[in-house]
């Protein structure tokens, strides 16, 4: 018998729990974009009490998340600072500047916290300096993708604020995996948001809702957000069973992130048993694994190819010299124990 594929290439691909298509398929079905839909109302509500803000707003996707709450941040002027590896600058084909019109300014950092030094030295007051653009915004990111999952230090992201309430400048959190951070962390999603004017979070990643982004700030801000979504195409008809989903995924899901934390620091374990020039498991803080292969005999690629003959799926980044591998669960401890047996056979052939 062939054994069950593993698809370690995100946590996107998790699916919605049967719990989760019960409350779809009897989810209200109003119009969101119309008159407002009951179910959608309360996912936005869950939300926003979750990040301790006074609004939230439903949106299809995190990629579209970031380029509401920069518009509604900037209204299409000035530069927004963030790290130089950030998810907006390497994964969301430039939005920021061809649909937001804005200057970026990219930052040095270390393990995708930026720079406070750096960002301090960049930071301008709107409107100051007849030769200088305006910072418009700040932007941060936590759990950090490119950055193998890494969260941002509570102490860093204070001082990020109060140096940003000092220069009248707002600060936005990309969230994508927030829960995964405060997990980590051992806090709550608000402990994090609370140095943050906006953030957001996806609940289709490890949360297992099949679709949907969460954008949370104050209410003046949700009602400038409402009118970007409907500007870039984000306004959607009936999205109570999506909304339905998302609630669960806030309520149950976002509790077992843990587990998945767990398989990930015992893959990187495995892994580094097998070649310590891979990974370094110290460095696993929540659900991603990147593997550096370029000490290995074998190129990223073929490592795709070689696990996915296997029944293994594994995502080649980074010019071939890299793995990213993100557990969820999906994916058990002795899912991992197979992973890692068909590496070590990989290696040895």
């Amino acid at each position: 018998m062939t054994p069950p594929e593993i698809d370690l290439r995100s946590d996107t691909i998790t699916r919605p729990t049967p719990e989760m298509l019960a409350a779809m398929a009897h989810a209200s079905l109003g119009d969101d974009s119309r008159d407002g839909d009951p179910t959608v109302e309360r996912l936005e509500d869950l939300a926003a009490r979750r990040c301790g803000k006074a609004a939230g707003l439903f949106l299809p996707s995190g990629t579209m998340a970031n380029l509401v709450a920069i518009l509604a941040h900037t209204g299409r002027a000035g530069e927004v600072l963030m790290e130089a590896t950030s998810h907006t600058l390497t994964s969301e084909l430039g939005g920021i500047g061809a649909l937001a019109g804005l200057f970026t300014r990219p930052l040095p950092g270390h393990r995708g916290a930026p720079d406070f030094d750096a960002l301090r030295a960049a930071l301008r007051r709107p409107g100051i300096g007849r030769s200088n653009v305006g910072t418009a915004l700040i932007q941060l990111e936590t759990s950090h993708n490119h950055a193998g999952g890494a969260v941002l230090p509570l102490s860093l992201m204070a001082a990020v604020r109060s140096l940003s309430l000092q220069h009248n400048v707002p600060v936005h959190v990309d969230g994508a995996r927030l829960f995964n951070a405060a997990t980590a962390l051992g806090v709550g999603v608000d402990v994090i948001a609370q140095h943050a004017d906006s953030v957001n979070f996806c609940i289709s990643k490890g949360l297992s809702a099949p679709i949907g982004s969460l954008l949370c700030g104050t209410t003046e801000f949700i009602e400038q957000a409402r009118g970007y979504r409907r500007m870039v195409g984000g306004a959607m008809r009936q999205a109570g069973p999506m909304a339905a989903a998302g609630i669960l995924a806030i309520e149950k899901m976002s509790a077992r992130l843990g587990e998945d934390h767990a398989t990930a620091r015992q893959l990187a374990t495995g892994l580094a048993a097998l070649d310590p020039s891979l990974v370094d498991p110290a460095a696993i803080e929540t659900n991603i694994v990147r593997i550096d292969v370029s000490k290995s005999p074998l190129d990223a690629e073929t490592w795709e190819r070689k696990l996915g003959a296997v029944g293994i799926r594994v995502g080649a980044y980074g010019a071939q010299k890299q793995l990213r591998l993100v557990t969820h669960r999906h994916v058990d401890a002795a899912g991992i124990d197979r992973v890692l047996d068909e590496v070590r056979k990989m290696l040895q052939r």
